[in-house]
Parts: C-alpha cells; structure tokens; sequence
C-alpha cells in the first residue's frame, strides 16, 4: 500500500466525520451531542489524532441517522502508481504539485461558497 493509500485509511474515519456533518448541517458540538459523545473526540477523529473503533464511529453517525456502508473490493492500485511517479519528481517538482493542489483546492472552496 502506498503512502497515498495509506494516508487516505489514516483519514477515513475523520472524513466520514465531516461528510455527516456536512450533510445534517450540523457542527461539531451538534454531532457530538446528538451521539452522546464529548466534543473533543469528533475533534479529534476529524483530525486524525485519533482512530475510533467501528462500534464508536457506528455510534456516532447513527446519533445523526446514518449508517456505513462497507463493501469488499479487489484493490485498486492506482495510487501507487501515483505514488511511484511522485517519488520520481525532484523536491521542487514536488512542492509545485502541491502548491497546485493547494490552488485548485482552495478555488473548488471559493467556488461552493457562492
């Protein structure tokens, strides 16, 4: 598993997270409320600084209505052939890509605030 994959599983629960909350329109303090959960630890979740057990994520988003889907896969390697070509890129090349990530990120925000 490449370090693209690897931090996209290191993200999941987090980015479940967020979703949820996007799609209620709820913050933080919301969510964790209507779980019985104290704030900090969707806070922590979001950020990646800690990883819930399935039963805790579980728990959380059907405080909100809402359940995970989990389906089996082939996997798919795709991003470690993206990872394989970043590793080619001089440290300049890479901090260009990122920058342009950056950028494009930031105009795809700009644009769901209008």
């Amino acid at each position: 598993m490449g370090t693209t994959t690897t931090r996209y599983v290191n993200r999941l629960a987090g980015n479940l997270l967020r979703r949820a909350r996007a799609e209620k329109g709820l913050t933080q303090r919301m969510l964790a409320s209507a779980a019985g959960v104290p704030q900090s630890t969707v806070a922590r979740i979001e950020s990646g600084a800690q990883q819930p057990s399935l039963p805790l994520l579980v728990r959380i988003l059907a405080g909100v209505d809402l359940e995970p889907r989990i389906a089996l896969e082939p996997y798919d390697a795709h991003d470690d052939v993206l990872d394989a070509t970043e590793a080619r890129l001089s440290p300049i090349e890479q901090q260009a890509r990122m920058q342009h990530q950056d950028e494009f990120l930031e105009a795809l925000k700009a644009g769901q605030q209008r």
